[in-house]
């Protein structure tokens, strides 16, 4: 429960001191986001979530650039497949990063949806690794 002591200039939510101006009153007092909705998710897990997505999207766009262009070989189907498993990932990672930069992702229900298209992206991502060490281990063998 939120509790609302005026001090003089000062405004005390639940232990913590706020300082007020004397155009504020207890009611224009901005709560964080916590206390406002008790069902939030802190800015310490969207940093961590937003710093993950982009770690994993530049390997992502690194890998792609590299089996699309510096590989050697042929293109063949398990080319296509392997590189169209990762094009996947890579659009997926985007709609998660896209999802997480949004204000409504600081609902728990939203960050959730966001994790579970980011772990998606991930497992993509693993299939489309997966495929191309088996092309190039197995199906072009040196």
């Amino acid at each position: 429960m939120v509790k609302r002591q005026l001090e003089g200039q000062a405004c005390q939510v639940d232990g913590i001191e706020y300082a007020m101006n004397e155009d504020d009153t207890a009611n224009d007092l901005q709560l964080p986001v916590a206390e406002q909705h008790p069902h939030a998710v802190t800015d310490g897990y969207r940093q961590g979530l937003i710093t993950a997505i982009t770690v994993l999207l530049g390997f992502s766009l690194t890998f792609l650039r590299f089996w699309g262009f510096e590989a050697p070989g042929q293109w063949a189907l398990p080319s296509i497949v392997s590189t169209g498993t990762s094009i996947v990932a890579i659009v997926m990672q985007l709609v998660a990063l896209f999802r997480s930069l949004r204000l409504e992702d600081q609902d728990v229900i939203e960050y959730r949806k966001t994790v579970r298209w980011f772990i998606s992206s991930a497992i993509a991502l693993l299939l489309g690794l997966s495929f191309a060490v088996v092309e190039l281990s197995v199906l072009e063998p040196m």
